[in-house]
């Protein structure tokens, strides 16, 4: 049958509308790295480290010098920054999933990010994206916690915390069935090579599949995380340093190299000018179990020191940010999700609870002010709060400590004698701040907070 001529045009000005819409929509691509140390790349000044692909993505955007983490530790910062809400809002407090938990709350495959979350991959579908997730999910082992059931329309990855970098088969035997890699919901059959590479190579094909699409890639390399394994073609090209530290140069060396397969890939498509990309990590190094670096910070991973929750920050949208800048005041991965939400034309002012703020108006300096004047942190216990350049840590053991942050960076100075007013008004901002929160729905075994303790203070500046 023959449309009569007004319909035509008037469908095909629809399809053309629907496509320019589709089209103008920015990609998304976020790169998380998992555990590595603060200093330990070259845009961060390190002279150990390779990482060209980074430091090129560094020149080509923004660099951050005071981006946050929402926890200390890997998976509670993942809810973080997949919610854009403080995960103790609903309970996932600062405990990986699943774990040596106490017999108090849920426990095993129970423990995960709650069904009653909305996740980034979820806006981003509703604004039209094909959502993907490669690599480590830890949110969950349950098949309710799935990837593909909280807003991922791909998965190829694993459902634990970490696992071998190598082909799991005869001689490398699997552990946890949380290690195996999925498709989808079905067991895969092990890569050939490197599974960072494996990773970029996956993004890669996704990128080929969904080009005429905005689409949404979320990269979570396993990398550097324990277990420290490296191929040895990436460890001949590291030179001057043994042990641990050789194996975990090496590894950023391959981690840098998949970022740049993903990164040149972009190009070779054509979507360089209309594609947002974020690298971060999820929390700081873990200096006595990786040899990672966080220099000038003081502390590891899972304390409240700088050193556990400031973390690398890259942001690069050619046309819309400058490249090869810096921006010094204060953000979180919080922000992940309002940021892109926004970018994509999305609306997050009805998002109940949000955290999180949209960057983009504060890079473009189309907004005054500083995204946040206060951050807060906390783990039973333990806490901290910064607001404005004062922080203050509190501690199960010890009296609270006092840090001015943009004077004291390694926070070896504690002004809490001092400025004795300015510890009660944080104290009680910290408190007034745990009043709004859910009470964690697991908790670790509490021996470990006493190593948590010895970490911190092993790996403290000193004056």
């Amino acid at each position: 049958m023959k449309l009569p001529r007004q319909v035509f045009l008037f469908l095909v000005s629809f399809f053309a509308l629907i496509n320019g819409w589709a089209q103008d929509k920015p990609n998304i691509i976020f790169i998380l790295s998992d555990d590595a140390g603060y200093a330990d790349f070259g845009f961060q000044g390190s002279k150990d480290f390779q990482t060209p692909e980074l430091d090129k993505l560094a020149k080509n955007g923004v660099r951050f010098t005071q981006a946050y983490v929402s926890a200390a530790v890997c998976g509670p910062s993942r809810a973080g920054l997949l919610t854009g809400k403080y995960q103790q809002k609903f309970g996932f407090e600062e405990n990986n999933v699943p774990g040596l938990m106490s017999k108090n709350g849920i426990t095993g495959d129970d423990m995960g990010l709650p069904l009653d979350q909305k996740t980034m991959a979820d806006y981003l579908k509703e604004q039209g994206y094909k959502t993907a997730v490669f690599g480590k999910w830890h949110q969950g082992n349950a098949d309710r916690f799935h990837p593909t059931k909280r807003g991922f329309d791909e998965f190829y990855g694993f459902r634990g915390g970490a696992r071998s970098y190598m082909p799991y088969g005869n001689e490398n035997k699997l552990r946890r069935d949380e290690d195996r890699l999925e498709r989808g919901f079905e067991n895969y059959k092990e890569h050939d090579g490197y599974l960072t590479d494996e990773l970029a190579e996956e993004a890669n094909s996704f990128m080929d599949r969904n080009q005429k699409n905005p689409f949404f890639i979320y990269l979570a390399f396993n990398a550097v995380h324990t277990p420290m394994e490296a191929i040895e073609e990436d460890l001949k090209k590291v030179n001057g340093l043994s042990g641990k530290r050789k194996t975990l140069a090496a590894m950023a060396i391959a981690m840098d190299r998949a970022c740049g397969k993903v990164l040149d890939h972009i190009k070779e498509l054509g979507l360089e000018k209309n594609t947002l990309i974020v690298f971060t990590n999820d929390n700081g190094g873990p200096s006595d179990s990786n040899e990672s670096l966080n220099d000038p910070l003081s502390g590891t991973k899972a304390n409240h020191l700088e050193g556990g929750i400031r973390v690398p920050f890259l942001m690069s949208w050619p046309g819309i940010l400058k490249s090869n800048t810096v921006y010094e005041n204060p953000v979180s991965t919080l922000d992940l999700l309002p940021t892109f939400v926004t970018a994509a034309g999305g609306d997050v002012s009805n998002v109940e609870g949000l955290d999180g703020v949209d960057l983009l108006p504060y890079l473009k300096e189309k907004k005054a002010g500083i995204p946040h004047t206060t951050l807060y942190w906390k783990k039973e216990n333990r806490g901290a709060v910064r607001h404005n350049d004062w922080k203050l840590v509190r501690f199960p053991d010890r009296p609270a400590e006092l840090y001015n942050i943009k004077e004291d960076i390694s926070e070896v100075n504690d002004l809490a004698s001092a400025h004795p007013e300015k510890v009660r008004e944080l104290y009680k901002m910290l408190f007034d701040w745990e009043l709004t929160l859910e009470r964690p729905l697991w908790e670790l075994e509490r021996r470990f907070e006493g190593k948590a303790a010895t970490r911190m203070d092993t790996y403290r500046k000193h004056k």
